[in-house]
């Protein structure tokens, strides 16, 4: 049985450039992915965005200007990312945040899609 924490890639590095509010990682593969803080967020593995199956992923909404505080470390397969809008409890596996990487543009297209049909947007709620 296979550990699902396991993974064949491993990060070499791991960056955050604040002033685009991008996440980016090497991998000991020679890949490189540069993920939009705003896509790790809306993706983020927690129970909370992911629900317990498929058919309870949440769409969240309003999040274009989301940054991260914090990136930390779990163990020796994962980091636990801290967003500026206070959600902190997805742990962001090697093999989740490579299988993201590589699937990005799939996942954008999709949450794009999913908000429109749900007449949501990327834009923060205006406070009243």
């Amino acid at each position: 049985m296979t550990n699902s924490f396991q993974s064949e890639h491993r990060p070499l590095e791991i960056r955050y450039v604040s002033q685009d509010k991008r996440l980016e990682i090497d991998f000991d593969d020679g890949v490189s992915y540069s993920y939009p803080a705003e896509l790790l967020r809306v993706e983020s593995p927690s129970a909370e965005v992911q629900g317990h199956s498929p058919s309870q992923k949440q769409t969240i909404a309003g999040r274009r200007h989301v940054g991260i505080m914090e990136v930390e470390p779990v163990g020796n397969y994962a980091i636990r990312i801290k967003f500026d809008d206070l959600h902190d409890t997805g742990i962001f596996s090697w093999t989740y945040l490579y299988d993201l990487g590589r699937d990005q543009d799939e996942k954008w297209q999709a949450y794009l899609s999913d908000l429109d049909a749900k007449g949501l947007s990327r834009e923060p709620a205006r406070r009243g």
